[in-house]
């Protein structure tokens, strides 16, 4: 599936629970794509892994675990 649209923050923000959750999950990711992992989804205009990070959050292919509060010492 070739995501070709431009990043809107309405999708954006309805594949995550808060933008600082969007942050951490499209660096996390990113990094992961710098790192050699393969995209997810098929891209077409671009190599940023920012922006792949991204539309891979938007198309689900993305899933983030939130730690729980208490686990933090």
């Amino acid at each position: 599936m070739a995501i070709n649209k431009r990043l809107s923050h309405e999708k954006l923000m309805q594949s995550v629970d808060s933008p600082y959750t969007l942050v951490i999950a499209a660096a996390k990711r990113a990094r992961q794509l710098n790192d050699g992992s393969k995209p997810l989804i098929q891209t077409t205009r671009t190599n940023k892994p920012v922006t792949i990070a991204m539309n891979e959050i938007i198309a689900g292919k993305v899933e983030y675990v939130r730690k729980r509060a208490d686990s933090i010492k």
